[in-house]
């Protein structure tokens, strides 16, 4: 390894900067309407902006219960119906924002921004950096070209970029770019992920032994821990900003090997890294990504180098990875997650944990 988990904690203690909390009202309290309030982000965001004073409404289909800051909803006003066939619920009522989380589809953001530009003041969509689909380049930015059609033999990823830039779009073209706001996060992590991928990392490395890393020491890294995103989405509220911005971290740039040693710095856990830096051998056994970690070849050479200076100009602040990891782990021993989901995690046919021990055997019997 390049870096010891000493020189990790030193370098991330300077660079982490101050981390925003913000547990205290705001001078001028908004009605805010969130699109999709119970899944990941959406607890994050009524907690924080109910902290901040604001009146937080949600529009969900009723089928799914939070699992985090469960509380905090029984004082939030709840709309039910569908993002797709029912919109009764938001035909009255005002608010000064609107927050869509659950824009996954053209149609159902042009729809709701029909509906609602008379009555609400800014339309806040949660789009992704996944809208630079193919990545090409080692500084992306917010004026990056972007597609609007889907590449031939598509794996997806193009298909999923154009539906949010086409959503993006939807967007502004009812409520005008001075009242749009657009958030591109990268891998959004921390407690409450859905996906499986992030949490990966503390919850092996804790576990200890011969942990596998694939990638180059330097491949660079980059996720966004979701209380970061959330708090700054409702700050750019709280300021009547519009534009695009790219919600990308760690503040500073950070390679695989040293993100590996600050997550191991959380745990007292005794670890041999084996490192496996040969794409092709990587390719061969089925991992061409360990989110935070995508192999930086083809259309994802420039996955983790997006620019977010713009974002940070704006007040976008960050945790500390082991804050971050931290969290992370006290929350996927909780009652908010299943046994059954933490045990896929460890054996499941498709987790690399189970798969760990045989790809290591076999890169050592190439050596």
């Amino acid at each position: 390894m390049d870096l010891s988990r000493r020189q990790f904690l030193a370098t991330t203690a300077l660079a982490s900067g101050a981390v925003t909390l913000g547990l205290s009202p705001s001078a001028h309290p908004l009605r805010i309407l969130i699109l999709g309030g119970t899944g990941f982000l959406g607890p994050h965001l009524v907690r924080f902006a109910r902290s901040r004073g604001h009146h937080v409404t949600t529009f969900t289909r009723g089928r799914t219960q939070p699992t985090m800051f469960a509380s905090e909803f029984d004082r939030v006003e709840k709309l039910v119906g569908d993002r797709a066939s029912d919109l009764s619920a938001l035909e009255t009522g005002t608010w000064d924002a609107v927050i869509d989380n659950s824009g996954r589809n053209e149609a159902w953001t042009a729809a709701s921004a029909a509906l609602l530009k008379g009555r609400v003041g800014r339309y806040m969509y949660t789009s992704s950096t996944g809208v630079y689909y193919p990545y090409f380049g080692d500084d992306i930015s917010e004026d990056t070209e972007v597609l609007t059609t889907v590449l031939e033999d598509d794996d997806g990823s193009s298909a999923y970029g154009v539906m949010k830039v086409l959503s993006e779009r939807a967007a502004r073209a009812e409520f005008g770019a001075d009242r749009t706001v657009v958030v591109r996060p990268t891998y959004i992590v921390g407690p409450g992920d859905r996906s499986n991928r992030f949490e990966y990392w503390p919850v092996r490395i804790q576990r200890g032994g011969e942990v596998l890393v694939p990638g180059k020491p330097d491949d660079p890294v980059q996720y966004i821990d979701v209380r970061d995103l959330t708090e700054f989405m409702i700050r750019l509220l709280e300021n009547e900003v519009s534009g695009t911005f790219n919600c990308v971290g760690p503040e500073s740039r950070l390679g695989m090997h040293a993100f590996v040693h600050g997550v191991h710095a959380v745990t007292s856990a005794a670890v041999n890294w084996v490192s496996i830096p040969d794409y092709d051998f990587l390719i061969e056994h089925g991992v061409p990504y360990a989110v935070p970690w995508i192999m930086p070849t083809g259309n994802e050479i420039g996955s983790a180098r997006i620019n977010f200076d713009r974002a940070l100009a704006r007040g976008l602040t960050y945790r500390p990875l082991a804050k971050t990891v931290g969290d992370t782990l006290e929350w996927w021993y909780s009652d908010a997650v299943t046994e059954e989901r933490r045990t896929t995690m460890v054996s499941g046919e498709r987790s690399l944990m189970a798969r760990e021990a045989e790809i290591i055997a076999a890169w050592r019997a190439r050596q």
